[in-house]
């Protein structure tokens, strides 16, 4: 028989089905592998192409020798998949032919989708708590689990009084963020587990687990006053210190010596501490005079300086000095913000043991910058945000102007602060939504969809502060 002939007789794409069917969730973007895995499969890919190829049976009788996609349009749910495949048909004599196959996607909805859209689906839950008066703690921590992509396996994020609440499917996935957390800020970590369900017959339960959380309640720039065993054992510092930075320990520093010391997660939590004050009882002062009086450790210079309270100017001559760390920044004119001991009263017992004549009146914590945003200058950038759930709140408007606030003195303190600043993520804006002195928020337009990463040299033309 002649080649015309043998291919009218005999079609050896017999057995390979010419339709078949995709399952597509919508929600997720993802196409169903039998028996129960969905993966991420862009259009015209290799790794849709091999899905493809999967859904036919018949292929293994035959040898496979091109495979690739007919064009069709993005949104007619159907794709064609053009293939090349030889057969032995008789005795040393082999066949080759092409045709197509056409695949219609139909909608499902995945497990995952299915129990992020219902309710009490979850399987594990973090709660993130941090027992203090302010949020910029979660503000930084948001950012970073943003930069380090930590929330892509979570089902739902919803925001508490005083913290956040991370849903997931598996276990592991908890675990992950509790190491995740553990790694950059220093926490207490307490599991519980509850029974929902159980089959006796084939020995499976169901089980909802729970991981609290605990961040330690010092933040940066809290005036802290350290048990006296505490201090003795770390190089016997003075009890009265400042903490300068919080990574996965405690980083302190006495601003009267420039000694500094780092208080461990284990040492903090056998032997726990509050603030003495935050952020929130700083006062701003004028700086008079400024001395270097020689000891330098790394980018703090002790100096003995000469401040007066701003609110003060005008009133009295009341003066103070006060031995600080800031030296290398400080000029006369200039003005900082710390902390007034002298007309402060402290419920704490480790600061009542002290000795009156060691406590200095004024504390300084650091440069303030006159206040050059007005109320329509724009930032050209802006921070991204997790997608939470809010709760529930009486005072919802006061609790949202409280937290506006608060998130504006957090991107103050990026502007300010560059170590701080190398640790998120900045993106181009060209929003206008910028606050004022007072904290009102002006006019705002939307800012870019895409959010791409703003460069140092763009950032720097906005931070116009004197660092």
């Amino acid at each position: 028989m002649c080649i015309n002939c043998i291919r009218n007789e005999v079609d050896i794409t017999e057995g390979i089905p010419k339709h078949a069917i995709l399952q597509f969730c919508r929600n997720c973007e993802r196409y169903l592998q039998p028996p129960n895995i969905w993966v991420n499969a862009e259009l015209e890919s290799r790794k849709l192409l091999t899905l493809c190829l999967k859904k036919l049976k018949g292929l293994n009788k035959v040898r496979l020798i091109d495979a690739g996609f007919i064009w069709t349009e993005p949104h007619s749910k159907r794709i064609k998949v053009k293939l090349t495949i030889q057969k032995e048909v008789f005795a040393s004599t082999i066949l080759q032919q092409i045709f197509e196959v056409e695949f219609v996607v139909n909608y499902q909805q995945c497990g995952d989708c299915a129990r992020v859209m219902a309710k009490d689906t979850w399987q594990a839950m973090v709660q993130i708590r941090q027992k203090v008066s302010h949020k910029k703690t979660f503000f930084f921590l948001e950012q970073l689990i943003i930069k380090h992509n930590a929330h892509k396996d979570t089902i739902n994020i919803k925001e508490v009084k005083d913290g956040l609440d991370f849903f997931y499917a598996h276990r592991s996935h908890a675990i992950k963020m509790v190491e995740f957390l553990s790694a950059i800020v220093p926490v207490r970590t307490k599991t519980s587990e509850r029974l929902i369900s159980t089959d006796i017959h084939n020995n499976t339960s169901n089980t909802k687990f729970t991981y609290s959380v605990e961040i330690v309640p010092v933040c940066k720039d809290d005036l802290v006053c350290l048990p006296i065993k505490m201090a003795r054992s770390l190089g016997n510092i003075s009890p009265l210190v400042l903490c300068y930075r919080v990574g996965n320990s405690i980083h302190v520093i006495d601003p009267n010596t420039l000694s500094v010391s780092e208080i461990a997660t284990s040492l903090y939590w056998r032997t726990p501490f509050n603030s003495l004050a935050s952020s929130k009882n700083l006062v701003e002062y004028q700086i008079l005079d400024v001395e270097p009086l020689g000891p330098v450790r790394g980018k703090f210079v002790l100096a003995d300086i000469l401040v007066a309270r701003s609110s003060d100017f005008g009133k009295n001559d009341t003066t103070f000095f006060a031995r600080s760390h800031l030296g290398c920044i400080l000029n006369p004119g200039d003005t900082a913000l710390g902390y007034d001991l002298s007309s402060s009263n402290f419920n704490d017992f480790s600061f009542d043991s002290l000795d009156r004549s060691t406590i200095p009146d004024v504390v300084l914590i650091k440069k303030s910058y006159p206040q050059r945003r007005k109320k329509n200058k724009q930032r050209n950038w802006k921070l991204k945000s997790l997608e939470k759930e809010q709760e529930e709140m009486a005072s919802k408007k006061q609790d949202s102007e409280k937290m506006d606030l608060e998130y504006e003195m957090f991107l103050q303190d990026l502007e300010e602060d560059p170590e701080l600043r190398q640790n998120v993520n900045l993106y181009k804006s060209t929003s206008t939504v910028a606050m004022d002195v007072d904290g009102t928020v002006g006019e705002s337009s939307e800012g870019d969809d895409d959010f791409p990463e703003i460069g140092i040299e763009e950032l720097l033309e906005d931070l116009t502060l004197n660092e």
